[in-house]
């Protein structure tokens, strides 16, 4: 095989490649407009919640999951186990570290296999961390973190709880967040001015029942929640990626394009100057 035709084997390569990545992108692209529009779900529970705590009044009762003083802290640390996805989990890890000298003392849990491991590069552990959240979804493991995190602080070994993940603030920005989960003051937000419209309600059991049942409810919808806009933070951060990955993989298939013109153009000058020396030399 001549030197144009090596070329033109990398050349062929460099193509199918370029085609394949841009078909990544194009899932990847797909993947976050359909998971974007069926977020609003998340606000219509949101909206029917309040409207059922304006019900009854709570804000003058007690419970550890929304008014707790102990200082003790955990944090959260969810990653994505997605490929292409840059270096989404360590400025993830890193924002968590940040929560962490913020909070001494503070316990880390980690949910996802490469945030695990990103944190144990840095010689930090973990005391409690999920590893199967993609094989087992999403839903189950919200369950089981939520279960987890209300035992230790009904069992007075935790207080306050902060999750960190990536969080997408639109399709071209992606950040690391930190929000607080527990205790969950935010639960009952302005619940002292709209329960004076409701003075006759029956209360069949005791409030703070309730508001322990509702807190858990809430909870397993907060980090669900959490679950899908970091599932939609991976899909934004795969389609930058591969963006970025195929502008460069064209501009290398422009330049191995021009390069395998320029051999074959030098090929054909070379065949013609041997075809015109062989004609002169049979001419003499």
């Amino acid at each position: 095989m001549g030197k144009a035709g090596k070329v033109k084997t990398e050349l062929t390569e460099v193509r199918d490649l370029v085609d394949l990545v841009q078909v990544l992108k194009d899932v990847a692209d797909i993947k976050y407009y359909a998971l974007s529009t069926q977020k609003v779900k998340f606000n219509r529970f949101s909206e029917s919640f309040t409207e059922f705590f304006r019900l009854i009044g709570f804000s003058s009762l007690s419970h550890p999951l929304v008014n707790n003083d102990n200082p003790q802290t955990a944090i959260v640390i969810i990653s994505t186990e997605y490929g292409f996805v840059g270096n989404l989990n360590t400025r993830v890890v890193t924002r968590a570290m940040e929560e962490w000298e913020k909070n001494p003392g503070a316990s880390l849990v980690t949910v996802g296999k490469k945030g695990l491991m990103q944190l144990e590069s840095m010689g930090q552990k973990s005391v409690k961390t999920w590893e199967d959240v993609q094989e087992r979804g999403f839903y189950e493991v919200a369950v089981e973190i939520k279960d987890y995190l209300v035992k230790e602080v009904m069992e007075g070994r935790l207080g306050k709880v902060i999750v960190v993940y990536p969080w997408p603030q639109d399709y071209t920005v992606i950040k690391p967040r930190a929000v607080k989960l527990l205790p969950c003051e935010d639960l009952l937000p302005k619940q002292k001015q709209s329960v004076e419209s409701f003075q006759q309600v029956i209360e069949e059991s005791d409030p703070a029942d309730i508001i322990g049942f509702l807190s858990n409810l809430w909870l397993t919808s907060k980090i669900y929640e959490i679950f899908y806009d970091t599932n939609l933070a991976a899909a934004a951060a795969q389609t930058q990626q591969l963006d970025n990955s195929l502008g460069k993989i064209r501009k290398e298939r422009d330049i191995v394009k021009l390069k395998y013109h320029k051999i074959r153009r030098g090929d054909i000058d070379k065949s013609l100057r041997e075809v015109f020396s062989a004609r002169m030399m049979a001419i003499k």
